[in-house]
């Protein structure tokens, strides 16, 4: 671990740039996770998860996976379906093959409410965000967010 004093600080451009990428970050998620709840009475979660299952082949998931995507312990992540459940979002089924695992299953009203929330979900995020930029900084947005994303995802 680095010593305090080995540390580079951030300079001023740098500074302003981590601050304001935090605060464009709490702004547009406040922004977007108002506006989801308002407009379809999901959560943020809620929407991941159900975007996830109506994407996977099947509209089913493991469980573990379904958590290793959104970053979330698989203990978090079976508290949070099984208050899905209890809306009739997702249900749980045995996996194939594999007694121990469980898969997440979209339900039909899980579907039925991704496809009501989605198109308003997309105009928040275009409203938000996307509208607000030009082509070059959407472009220049994409070329970051991926650099970002591949380097902390390598193995170390």
């Amino acid at each position: 671990m680095a010593r305090i004093e080995e540390t580079p600080w951030l300079d001023a451009r740098e500074q302003r740039a981590w601050r304001g990428y935090r605060r464009l970050r709490l702004l547009v998620d406040t922004r977007i996770a108002r506006d989801l709840g308002l407009d379809s009475g999901l959560s943020d979660p809620d929407y991941d998860v159900l975007s996830e299952l109506s994407e996977a082949e099947g509209h089913r998931r493991r469980l573990g996976e379904l958590a290793e995507r959104m970053l979330w312990s698989q203990s978090r992540m079976s508290h949070h379906v099984k208050r899905m459940q209890q809306r009739g979002l997702v249900r749980r089924a045995e996996c194939a093959g594999d007694g121990r695992g469980a898969e997440i299953v979209l339900t039909e009203t899980g579907l039925r409410t991704i496809e009501e929330a989605a198109p308003r979900h997309v105009a928040s995020v275009r409203r938000n965000l996307i509208d607000l930029l030009t082509d070059e900084q959407i472009a220049m947005l994409e070329e970051i967010a991926d650099t970002v994303v591949r380097r902390i995802d390598e193995p170390r």
